[in-house]
């Protein structure tokens, strides 16, 4: 596999999904405020932003772990 010189465009993505993911699960925690539920409400739109922060997710840490290889 070659290395990569620079983050790709769907790295930021992850990287920014990840965050929102963040800040979302932190407001949660903290004071049980759903963020994204409260933005898009209960449906397809929240469900497809909570999938593509799992796959995101999964992405960075592929991407971690062959990364260090």
């Amino acid at each position: 596999m070659a290395k990569r010189k620079g983050m790709e465009w769907f790295d930021y993505l992850a990287i920014i999904l990840l965050i929102v993911g963040g800040l979302n699960w932190g407001l949660v925690g903290l004071m049980d405020f759903n963020l994204v539920t409260f933005i898009f409400g209960v449906g397809l739109i929240t469900q497809l932003i909570y999938t593509s922060v799992f796959v995101s997710a999964i992405y960075s840490a592929w991407w971690l772990w062959m990364g260090n290889r």
